[in-house]
């Protein structure tokens, strides 16, 4: 260690002594300066603050740089020395840090021999995993080829237990889980063509087919026998179908997979018994229903025609209750509150010895045929999977269910006169056709299509015979001596109120259309026969009394009787008038003249002939002697000529207030006349006559 001090000691010397050497040749390396830009320095030195300092003590600038090197080799030297101190602390330094080189070399050598390690196991690694993939890519193939061989054998195998069923079994639930057994291997045969060529189906193939025919063979066997129950008295078709056939009808599946024209042979066979059974039944239910059918009109049944019977007075007062079902709705109309009621039931109806208008059997035939319609559509749907299933026994061609209706309608509608029924049983259809298609059952949309087009043109024709009766009445056999309601009228007014009545839901302006041309031939006829009364008076009250009793009527047909009723409401105000008129000029005759003639004259305007006290007089002392007499003998007559009470208390209450209106305008007349107050003790108070109105009043 001293020798090593010793040689750096010695260097340092040296290093003083070239340094000095340095400095000692400055003047000479100064000549090799370039000066090029130097007066920017020393521009720029101006305003050093260090070099201001320096000139400041007036030292050179030489002086100074010697100084600061002189501190720089002081500062060097101090340096050595500190270095020379820490001398030892080096070389310890030194060797650790060689000895740390010789570890860490030791560590890199270990560390590539695990990496070669791990680089070797990693290689393994991707070996053992290519081999698993593929293991397990042989594994799945294997799987994959066990399934498909597992599910050749399963299809083409035929159990013992198998054949033992199909052939020795009988046809119940466990039957046909066998059939589609077979089924499956009779489409797996036929469907992959590998299994077709596979040597294994050829010795089984055979087997199959054997199974196949007899399993035909049996099914079909089994549903003849079924549908031959169909065809026994008194069976409930529904619940056979419900609950014995629907359990077999995987049956008909396979017979249209595995046998077609058996398929076919079955299907006829349904369609040719469900046709006869149905037939029978709709035809023996028609006749039972025609035994209970009630004969409401014939052809001479119409409004016009005359009807020789004696009390006509009392037909006037007739009650509601007991109108003619001809022309009277009546209850006639719960036939539509009823469209959802089951069929009757004919012997109990004949039991009880109960008869119907046609509409009823109507409604109950075509109840029946919408039931069973519907069950039968949903089951061939359900058991066939053919909806047109339905035509083919229904509307067959020769007799079939439809046809046997229609053949007892085309014998009804012929001889039907009943123009009420005729509606109902149009609007009994309408309300069918909701009902079928609530049920989105279309079945019988066609056929009651065509029942309603039928209906149409009879209740048209119908319609037409009561106008042409009305158009062509004979007035002098129809006319009778009696201002009261004629009985033809009344038939109108039922007849118009109860087709009034059946329209009001649905708004038919074909029928509207008629019911106006109806109301013109009444208005016609009307007239001629108010002709054939002699006094204009009579003329007028049989007219008030046929006009306010059709009104009565149309209004209990419902509250708006529409425009046939505000026309003859709008004829009941102007003959009440004008009776009105009639019936003050019969008693008041010359206070009424004398009113429209002069009583708006006023004597101070000198016309000609003035009116005086002589003018008045008479009329006013006739008025007051018999005044209350005059009203009590219109009150009499006024009950006496109109059947309706409460009209004809209208009709006298609009006279005595006509009259008031009369008399009031003679006493202002009186008031304007020269002396006119004399006659103040012979005129009548006008709160007299008010009093006389308000006891006529209350009488009412």
């Amino acid at each position: 260690m001293a020798e090593v001090a010793g040689n750096t000691l010695k260097s340092f010397l040296d290093l003083g002594s070239f340094v000095g050497d340095l400095n000692a040749d400055d003047e000479t390396a100064s000549d090799d300066i370039s000066l090029e830009g130097l007066e920017e320095e020393l521009q720029e030195c101006q305003t050093d603050d260090v070099v201001a300092n320096i000139l400041s003590k007036g030292t050179t600038l030489r002086e100074h740089t010697k100084g600061v090197e002189n501190n720089l080799r002081q500062v060097e030297l101090d340096s050595i020395q500190d270095y020379i101190k820490e001398s030892d602390n080096l070389v310890s330094l030194h060797d650790q840090i060689r000895d740390c080189d010789m570890i860490l070399s030791q560590m890199e050598t270990l560390l590539s021999g695990f990496q070669e390690e791990i680089g070797s196991i990693s290689s393994d690694i991707k070996i053992l995993q290519e081999k698993s993939m593929d293991m397990g890519l042989r594994l799945k193939n294997r799987k994959v080829a066990e399934s498909k061989l597992a599910k050749f054998v399963e299809d083409i195998i035929v159990p013992p237990r198998m054949i033992d069923i199909i052939v020795d079994g009988e046809v119940n639930e466990e039957y046909m889980r066998t059939l589609e057994i077979l089924s499956k291997k009779l489409k797996c045969a036929d469907a992959d063509p590998t299994v077709k060529t596979s040597k294994a189906l050829k010795d089984v193939q055979p087997e199959l087919e054997r199974l196949r025919q007899k399993a035909v063979s049996k099914v079909f066997d089994f549903m003849v026998q079924k549908l031959y129950a169909l065809r026994k008295p008194k069976t409930n078709i529904q619940i056979l179908q419900q609950s014995v056939l629907l359990k077999y009808k995987y049956i008909l599946s396979f017979l249209k997979e595995h046998g077609k024209e058996v398929y076919l042979e079955v299907r006829a066979a349904y369609i040719d018994t469900m046709n006869k059974v149905l037939s029978a039944q709709f035809r023996a239910y028609i006749q039972a229903l025609e035994k209970l059918q009630l004969d409401i009109a014939t052809s001479n049944d119409l409004i016009g025609v005359e009807t020789r019977s004696t009390g006509l007075f009392s037909r006037g007062r007739e009650p509601l209750k007991n109108r003619s079902a001809v022309f009277a709705l009546g209850e006639r109309i719960n036939i539509l509150k009823e469209i959802d009621e089951p069929p009757l039931i004919p012997h109990i109806a004949e039991a009880s010895s109960k008869k119907y208008p046609y509409e009823v059997l109507f409604r109950s035939l075509h109840k029946l045929l919408m039931d069973t319609a519907s069950s039968e559509y949903l089951f061939c749907d359900d058991f066939f999977g053919e909806q047109t299933m339905f035509y083919d026994i229904f509307a067959a061609t020769g007799s079939s269910p439809l046809s046997v209706i229609d053949e007892h309608f085309s014998t009804i509608l012929p001889n039907s006169f009943d123009a009420i029924g005729l509606m109902l049983m149009i609007r009994v259809i309408h309300q069918h056709q909701l009902v079928m298609s609530r049920r989105r059952i279309p079945c019988l949309d066609s056929y009651l299509d065509k029942v309603n087009i039928a209906l149409w043109p009879r209740f048209k024709m119908v319609f037409d015979l009561h106008l042409n009766s009305l158009r062509n009445a004979n007035i002098r056999t129809l006319w009778e001596d009696d201002v009261h309601p004629h009985y033809v009228i009344r038939r109108y007014a039922e007849f118009s109120a109860s087709l009034i009545h059946l329209n009001v839901e649905y708004g038919d302006g074909q029928l509207e259309l008629n019911l106006e041309r109806l109301r013109m031939a009444v208005d016609d006829l009307l007239v001629k026969l108010a002709r054939m009364f002699a006094k204009q008076k009579l003329q007028t009250v049989f007219l008030i009394n046929n006009y306010d009793m059709i009104i009565s009527v149309l209004k209990e047909a419902g509250p708006d009787g529409g425009k046939i009723q505000q026309h003859f409401e709008e004829l009941l105000k102007n003959n009440t008038a004008v009776f009105v008129e009639e019936l003050l000029l019969e008693h008041f005759s010359d206070l009424i003249k004398f009113v429209k003639t002069r009583g708006s004259e006023d004597p101070s305007t000198g016309t000609e002939r003035p009116i005086t006290i002589a003018d008045v007089e008479p009329i006013v002392k006739d008025f007051a002697s018999r005044w209350k007499a005059a009203i009590e003998l219109m009150h009499n007559d006024v009950i006496t000529s109109f059947s309706n009470f409460l009209c004809g208390m209208d009709i006298l209450r609009a006279a005595l207030t006509q009259l008031l209106l009369y008399y009031t305008r003679l006493s202002d007349c009186i008031k304007r006349i020269n002396g006119g107050s004399s006659l103040n003790k012979d005129l009548v108070s006008i709160s007299s006559i008010m009093y006389e109105i308000r006891k006529y009043s209350r009488t009412f």
